[in-house]
């Protein structure tokens, strides 16, 4: 899916609707200290037996998350497409059939 580069959104800061730039968030690397990852770490230790997990079924896609930057007072906050997707570009140049596409949907009306 495409998403435009800049958005119109509320901003708290401002208390008005102004105009957000969108940039895809990223999560940070994981914590090895982390208390699920020493258990973990804990269950495979020592003379018993290989640690098998539970199975679970991992989704095929998930939910686009950005962070919009307000451009009049830099605040930031997020901005979640609430529609599971495979892939998301921001700012993408319409292909030309999609294009040409369009312009045949606009003549018939």
């Amino acid at each position: 899916m495409n998403v435009p580069k800049t958005k119109k959104d509320y901003c708290k800061k401002c208390n008005k609707h102004t105009e957000h730039k969108l940039k895809l968030f990223k999560s940070g690397a994981p914590r090895a200290l982390a208390e699920g990852n020493r258990k973990n770490v804990q269950k495979k230790r020592g003379y018993k037996g290989k640690f098998q997990f539970p199975a679970t079924i991992k989704k095929q896609n998930k939910k686009p998350c950005f962070i919009a930057e307000c451009t009049v007072c830099k605040a930031k906050h997020y901005y979640v497409i609430h529609k599971r997707m495979k892939k998301v570009e921001i700012g993408a140049k319409e292909s030309k059939q999609a294009k040409d596409a369009r312009q045949i949907k606009i003549q018939q009306k």
